[in-house]
C-alpha cells in the first residue's frame, strides 16, 4: 500500500471530479461539456487532466469581458 507523502506535492494532473470542481462546474457537465475537448492522460481505467489542458481550456474558452458584454447590449 502506497504512503501518503508528509509535504504537500505540486499536482500536474487531475482526476475528473477535481478537475471539474477546479473550474467550477459539477461532474456531468465537465463530461459532456469540457472533457471532449482535453487530452487526457490514460492508463488502464484510470483518466487524469493534466493541469495545463485545463488552464488551456479556460483560457480557450473565455468570452468577452462584462464591460464589452454591457456595451454590446446597450449600442
Amino acid at each position: 500500500m502506497a504512503r501518503k507523502l508528509p509535504v504537500s506535492v505540486p499536482r500536474f494532473a487531475l482526476t475528473p471530479p477535481e478537475a471539474a470542481a477546479a473550474i467550477g462546474v459539477g461532474p456531468d457537465f465537465f463530461e459532456e461539456n469540457v472533457a471532449p475537448e482535453l487530452r487526457l492522460i490514460r492508463r488502464g481505467r484510470k483518466r487524469l487532466v493534466p493541469v495545463t489542458e485545463l488552464e488551456r481550456w479556460v483560457a480557450e474558452s473565455a468570452g468577452a469581458s462584462m464591460m464589452e458584454e454591457l456595451g454590446r447590449g446597450i449600442r
